[in-house]
């Protein structure tokens, strides 16, 4: 899953990437197009105004994990965009039809992106560009998307669970190529929901593609099968990486690992992006 902020009219909405489509917050939507100072209590106005939305409500939204007020990830209602169509069904409002046009153009670009993921991976170019990254991180943290992609396929294709099965043997991984598991690194950069790998330098980022691409190669010349082969393969495939990485710092007596972040005023952030 993959979490994400859109913008309609100056407003946030927040979404996610749940099931290969885009789910929004429910609360988000209702603030948009009602004005309201207290979403939840119009909502549950809105729920027994309309029996028929409240009979299915727990049909049409599931709670999903996104980014409070506080920076903080919670279970947040959210709705497909048929789902969200059928709730502003029960909103009458005039900025319901541009909404509407807006909500359409998004899952079309949804589509779009399923259908051809050279337009998925523009945009997100674009996105990292518009954030200030240099082309050569840009370019890195983009092979490393394809790299962890080319990984998390091969685990399934090897009969490991989703979810929390990547999320351990990503970590086995983490450990094993910089002494650190994915929390324990947010922790050390000072990062709270924020993507780590956001905020990884170029060196941080080839790392963590070594030892992913080295695990996805061992997973398929051991022929590895199921969790636990699959978690050998992982702490093996970090370990290639967490060897090369100690090499490199005995040669340049310094640490790969930095808890620089992109969140850092502005030194740390012109450190992180380098001469492009």
């Amino acid at each position: 899953m993959t979490d994400k902020i859109v913008v309609f009219k100056d407003k946030q909405i927040r979404r996610i990437l749940h099931n290969n489509e885009w789910w929004f917050s429910v609360t988000d939507i209702v603030e948009v197009l009602t004005d309201s100072s207290d979403s939840r209590q119009y909502i549950k106005k809105m729920r027994q105004r309309d029996p028929e939305l409240n009979a299915n409500w727990g049909t049409i939204c599931t709670p999903l994990q996104l980014v409070a007020a506080d920076g903080k990830k919670r279970k947040i209602n959210c709705a497909n965009t048929e789902g969200i169509f059928r709730i502003i069904q029960s909103i009458p409002s005039p900025k319901a039809e541009p909404f509407k046009r807006w909500l359409a153009k998004v899952g079309y670009e949804r589509v779009q992106e399923i259908e051809d993921p050279e337009l998925a991976t523009a945009r997100t170019r674009e996105l990292y560009k518009a954030k200030g990254y240099s082309d050569a991180w840009i370019e890195k943290r983009m092979r490393g998307i394809a790299v962890r992609a080319e990984l998390t396929e091969e685990w399934k294709s090897r009969d490991v669970g989703e979810s929390p099965e990547y999320a351990i043997l990503t970590a086995q991984i983490s450990k094993a190529a910089f002494g650190m598991t994915p929390s324990e690194y947010k922790q050390y950069k000072g990062l709270d929901w924020e993507n780590l790998r956001d905020h990884m330098t170029d060196l941080e980022l080839i790392f963590s593609m070594l030892g992913e691409a080295a695990t996805t190669e061992i997973a398929r010349k051991a022929d590895a099968q199921g969790f636990t082969e699959n978690r050998t393969a992982a702490r093996r495939g970090g370990r290639i990486a967490g060897d090369a990485r100690k090499k490199l710092e005995q040669q340049t007596r310094a640490k790969v690992s930095t808890p620089e972040n992109y969140l850092d005023e502005p030194e740390a952030i012109k450190k992180l992006k380098g001469k492009s």
